[in-house]
């Protein structure tokens, strides 16, 4: 599958704790184009698991994001993004940058995710991932109609592996 993203595009990662959504970012984005909450909760609280830092790090990680988009710069968010709160306020950003939005589900089965989960130097409860996955198996149908250009989804660790992505010209509007 190639994934074809403007240069100056929103591109908001959905799917639960262990999906890989970091890997496929570091994988396919430089370093600054990806706007962690992990990295932000290490950034305000010295722990990227701190979870009473979740609100200093979102505030800054959308802080981060106008900032960038506002200059055009690609702006890939890695977060579980999977309740439609979470992706609306993303979307708004981009809105008032007069910037295009993409967004890359990972819509891999529950059992990928938990077993992932349990290779992490810092797992995440099981039922926080559960919760995460049903909340994105719900949103799944409705991304298309949230105001986004254009939804990828990646349906299996193949997929997530065989993903390329290209980079387009930014549209000449605004």
């Amino acid at each position: 599958m190639i994934i074809a993203l403007p240069r100056d595009a929103l591109v908001v990662l959905v799917g639960p704790s262990g999906a890989g959504k970091s890997t496929f970012a570091a994988r396919h984005f430089a370093p600054t184009e990806v706007l962690s909450s992990d990295a932000m909760r290490a950034m305000v609280a010295d722990d990227p698991t701190d979870q009473a830092a979740t609100d200093a790090a979102f505030e800054l990680l959308h802080t981060a994001l106008a900032m960038r988009l506002s200059l055009r710069r690609l702006a890939v968010v890695d977060a579980t993004n999977v309740e439609g709160w979470a992706r609306e306020t993303l979307l708004s950003i981009a809105r008032r940058a007069r910037r295009p939005a993409h967004a890359i589900a990972f819509d891999l089965p529950l059992e990928v995710c938990l077993r992932r989960n349990l290779e992490r130097e810092h797992p995440r409860p099981a039922a926080a991932i559960r919760r995460q996955h049903r909340w994105m198996t719900q949103s799944l149908p409705s991304l298309a109609n949230e105001g986004l250009d254009a939804v990828w989804t990646i349906s299996t660790e193949r997929d997530a592996e065989a993903a390329q992505i290209s980079r387009i010209p930014p549209a000449l509007s605004s």
